[in-house]
């Protein structure tokens, strides 16, 4: 089974706990080209929302959105986040409850959303729907629990999204598979699976790249990425002496990003 997909891998390894999504989310945030940021950019949209409205995050990670953005939320909003890994709600959790708001947390597939049907005002899926090993299921139980006017707001990246990053990443690993990397939901592929259940979907690009200063970030995105026992130390050795020297040469590194979100109205 591919990686992306692979149920057993992402929560017993990749997203036991935050560490590798913390690794990669750190970059971003330490040396985007755009001011606004990306969690930022999306919660802008969600506050096109109404002041009571009932949301669900599938995939919810360390719960990063919210806390980057707590300030803006809608005191009147009943958010549910749910995750397939413990390990990444407790994070949600730790991250969270500092914050003082109502938030619920719930372990849940997002291939049999425990939840009625006619429930949300919005459903999140961020970044998390390349993951789902049977999308247009999850796409129909989402469709399920949206209420009659709600819509899904689905992150995903686009076929160059740090195509650099890749190609280092390709010559560490030494358990390469042909679809290692390959993604089955991407802005090009995303509308076509989306319009199979929703009746309408929209499409938005956010514009940034990376501008990597420092070597350290780089590497912990590297090891964040693939399993330890796949890393060849010889290889990585000579990448890191290598990036190294590019940096102290150029000031640093750049790195496409190509990122954006599709919004489906039911």
């Amino acid at each position: 089974m591919q990686r992306f997909t692979d149920q057993q891998y992402l929560t017993k390894d990749q997203y036991k706990d935050s560490s590798n999504l913390d690794a990669r989310i750190a970059i971003h945030q330490r040396f985007s080209t755009n001011p606004q940021g990306w969690y930022h950019w999306i919660f802008d949209i969600l506050l096109g929302l109404p002041q009571n409205a009932n949301v669900l995050e599938l995939g919810c990670g360390a719960g990063t959105m919210w806390k980057e953005c707590a300030d803006k939320i809608p005191s009147g909003w009943v958010i549910t986040l749910t995750d397939l890994s413990d390990g990444m709600l407790d994070s949600a959790w730790r991250n969270l409850v500092p914050l003082g708001r109502s938030f619920k947390f719930e372990k849940a597939d997002a291939q049999t959303i425990p939840y009625n049907d006619d429930t949300f005002d919005v459903v999140i899926a961020n970044h998390m729907l390349y993951h789902v090993p049977d999308r247009k299921k999850a796409l129909a139980e989402i469709k399920r629990v949206l209420k009659d006017d709600g819509c899904l707001i689905a992150t995903t990246v686009g076929e160059n999204h740090m195509k650099e990053m890749y190609q280092w990443l390709r010559r560490v690993n030494t358990n390469l598979s042909k679809d290692m990397f390959s993604n089955p939901f991407t802005l090009e592929s995303g509308v076509t699976q989306l319009k199979e259940v929703f009746s309408k979907v929209e499409k938005a690009q956010y514009v940034d790249n990376l501008r990597v200063a420092e070597l350290e970030p780089l590497m912990s995105y590297i090891l964040s990425s693939i399993s330890l026992s796949d890393v060849s130390v010889d290889e990585l050795q000579n990448l890191e002496q290598e990036l190294a020297e590019k940096i102290g040469k150029d000031g640093g590194l750049f790195i496409t990003k190509d990122s954006g979100l599709f919004k489906a109205m039911k």
